[in-house]
């Protein structure tokens, strides 16, 4: 008896639909209006969660894209530009954080010493050699969220104007809680480690406010000198 291929059998109703003797996994398949629905719906919810999440989670960072680093310093030349990613717009509103524009300067944030270590409010940390030029720059202390602290002398930063100086132009700051001779940047009066800690240097009327400037040019290094 020769082999002969299975025929289709036509299935009666409206549609005439044709079913064929093919395994189930394969065999035409026609889903209910609502099935379909639903899994377009769950699709959708999804991916609006799965963007929304990752937005959120972007913005929590409290960092900027498209940082510059130089050791422990990280600059944001695009900040306060038009070519500004909109995630650090938003980084920046979030955190009602003016930057500083290209024309006036460039803000650098430090948030773990030349070792790597994330800064701690309660250890001591030396900060020396130079900085790139510029007609004025400050040194501030504050926490992990960007905020000033209370300190024991009532300040918070240093200025180069009043620091002093070897006589190759290097400089060196103590950053303590409690005074040091010389150059002394105060932390926080009473802090604990999880409060955090950040130096933000700020160069004004500078010439480096570009990315491609900052190629090259000698920043301070920050080391631990001692913890409680």
């Amino acid at each position: 008896m020769s082999e002969t291929s299975p025929q289709p059998r036509i299935i009666s109703g409206e549609t005439g639909w044709y079913e064929t003797d093919l395994p189930r996994v394969i065999r035409p398949y026609r889903s209910h209006p609502l099935r379909t629905l639903a899994a377009i719906s769950l699709v959708l919810a999804m991916a609006s969660l799965l963007g929304i999440s990752s937005a959120y989670l972007v913005i929590e960072r409290e960092q900027p894209l498209d940082a510059v680093t130089i050791g422990p310093w990280h600059a944001y030349p695009k900040a306060g530009t038009a070519e500004a990613d909109p995630y650090s717009v938003a980084i920046y509103t979030r955190g009602a954080v003016i930057p500083l524009a290209s024309g006036e300067g460039l803000a650098l944030v430090a948030r773990e010493d030349s070792a790597g270590h994330l800064l701690d409010p309660t250890c001591v940390y030396r900060i020396a050699g130079q900085t790139p030029s510029a007609r004025l720059w400050t040194l501030t202390a504050v926490d992990g969220r960007g905020d000033l602290v209370e300190t024991l002398s009532g300040r918070v930063h240093v200025v180069s104007q009043n620091l002093l100086r070897a006589p190759d132009g290097t400089f060196e700051i103590t950053a303590a809680t409690a005074p040091h001779s010389g150059n002394w940047l105060p932390l926080a009066a009473e802090a604990s480690a999880s409060d955090g800690l950040r130096f933000v240097l700020r160069l004004y009327d500078a010439p480096v406010t570009t990315g491609a400037a900052l190629d090259g040019v000698s920043m301070p290094v920050i080391e631990r000198t001692g913890c409680p």
